[in-house]
């Protein structure tokens, strides 16, 4: 079965690619700011806040929202560190 999804943004991508995307777009604190959850304020780390969401599904559900969002909006610069 090889269906594709063209209108569901999310299809073939990881957990992985949509977090470390969404910290390229805007960082820990901006992704804090935006999604009020302890592992992204506090001692940020991408395995850390992947335990927490693949355990979490109200946080995942947000972090899948604001990274449709964030696709929708288009491209951006990447966030300089």
């Amino acid at each position: 079965m090889t269906e594709t999804q063209p209108n569901n943004p999310l299809h073939g991508v990881t957990l992985a690619t949509v977090l470390n995307e969404l910290v390229a777009c805007y960082g820990w604190d901006g992704l804090a700011r935006r999604i009020d959850i302890r592992c992204f304020s506090h001692e940020p780390s991408i395995a850390s806040s992947l335990k927490f969401l693949r355990r979490t599904p109200w946080a995942r559900t947000q972090v899948e929202s604001l990274y449709i969002d964030m696709v929708r909006q288009g491209p951006r610069q990447p966030r300089s560190r």
